[in-house]
């Protein structure tokens, strides 16, 4: 990934679980505000998680799956783990 003018790029993978992430919440009725210390992140990096320009560790991707009362694969995959 490059960078224009000092700006990071945005990877594709971080942009997908972002958007995963920002899909659940709502469905869930959670708020950012809410979500963000279970993540232990402020809610602006949430914000730029959900936006993908940020990324999850291993230990924030369990602590979301944990608090949305999801399996792994539903912030990782589109299809459904078998």
């Amino acid at each position: 990934m490059g960078s224009v003018l000092s700006f990071p790029g945005v990877d594709p993978l971080d942009a997908a679980v972002g958007a995963r992430l920002k899909r659940w919440r709502e469905a869930r009725g959670m708020a950012l505000d809410d979500l963000a210390p279970m993540l232990h992140m402020s809610p602006e990096q949430a914000r730029r998680v959900e936006a993908g320009r940020g990324h999850l560790t291993s230990a924030q991707l369990g602590a979301a799956t944990s608090a949305l009362r999801l399996p792994l694969w539903a912030l990782v995959s589109d299809t459904r783990a078998h």
